[in-house]
C-alpha cells in the first residue's frame, strides 16, 4: 500500500494589486467628502479712515466678565434681559452704540450669547473692544 503524498497547494494571496485599490479609495473619498468650514461671526466692518470724536452720552459699554456676568454700564445684568435693556436704550437715543469688552478668560460662547442679544434687540452699531 503505496500512499501518495498530498501536493501541497499555494494558497498565496496575489496582492499585487491591492496598493492599487488603496490609493482609488483614497483618491475617491477625498473627492466625493466636502469639509465644514466655521463661519464666524458675521459683521460688516466700516471703511478705514479718519477717527470720528464720538459723544459720550452715545456710548453704552458691556463687560463681560472671565465668569460669564455682563455688566452694562456697571450694573448687573441677567443675559435674558440684555436684549429689552438694549431696545430700550435704542428707543432713547437711536445713535446709541454698545462697546463690548470681554476680559481674557471670557469663555467665547458667553461672547457669542451678549452678541446674539445685541442682534436680537436689533442694535446696528456694536463695538468690540478688547
Amino acid at each position: 500500500m503505496f500512499t501518495e503524498k498530498k501536493k501541497k497547494r499555494d494558497t498565496e494571496i496575489p496582492s499585487s494589486s491591492m496598493s492599487d485599490i488603496a490609493f482609488l479609495l483614497l483618491v475617491f473619498f477625498l473627492v466625493v467628502s466636502t469639509i465644514d468650514q466655521d463661519k464666524g461671526v458675521q459683521m460688516v466692518l466700516p471703511p478705514t479712515g479718519g477717527d470720528l470724536e464720538i459723544n459720550k452720552k452715545n456710548i453704552t459699554i458691556v463687560q463681560i466678565n472671565s465668569e460669564g456676568k455682563v455688566l452694562f454700564d456697571d450694573e448687573i445684568v441677567p443675559l435674558e434681559q440684555i436684549n429689552v435693556r438694549t431696545k430700550n436704550m435704542i428707543t432713547k437715543n437711536p445713535k446709541m452704540i454698545f462697546s463690548v469688552q470681554t476680559d481674557t478668560k471670557t469663555k467665547y460662547q458667553d461672547y457669542l450669547s451678549v452678541i446674539d442679544q445685541l442682534k436680537i434687540a436689533d442694535a446696528k452699531k456694536i463695538s468690540i473692544a478688547g
